[in-house]
């Protein structure tokens, strides 16, 4: 069974309640129950991590990095600022997808700017929600 871990960063854990008209009404945690069910997934062990502190989702990686078949992560608003967690990513074995909720390309001219895109194995963006799913999905690729 392979183990896959979903990362997420600030503000994250607000899904469902902030801008809605870009994030969606849907929580992560309800989204991550449902996604557990989906018979896509049954042969896939899937945790879940959220953190809006930086530090704290580099301590993650350090450990998940080493004890599972991939990783998707939404860095949020530090996917635009950290070197430390772009370094925190190269340092692992485990291969990562970046995710983005939103078409970061539509947005401010800052979002378009990734300093964990180049470290990661893809990045998928724009699709909701089901960013995730694919990002799930392109381990199997």
């Amino acid at each position: 069974m392979k183990k896959i871990s979903i990362i997420n960063g600030p503000n994250l854990n607000l899904l469902g309640k902030r801008e809605q008209e870009l994030y969606g009404n849907e929580d992560f945690i309800s989204f991550f129950k449902r996604i557990k069910k989906k018979k896509l997934f049954c042969n896939i062990d899937l945790t879940y991590h959220q953190s809006n502190h930086e530090g704290k989702i580099i301590d993650i990686l350090h450990v998940i990095g080493f004890q599972v078949d991939g990783i998707v992560i939404n860095a949020g608003a530090y996917t635009h600022t950290s070197l430390g967690i772009a370094d925190a990513i190269k340092a692992i074995p485990s291969p990562v997808v970046e995710v983005h909720i939103s078409n970061i390309h539509s947005r401010e001219s800052f979002r378009k700017k990734s300093y964990i895109s180049s470290v990661c194995k893809g990045t998928i963006f724009g699709f909701g929600l089901k960013s995730y799913e694919l990002g799930i999905i392109s381990f199997s690729l």
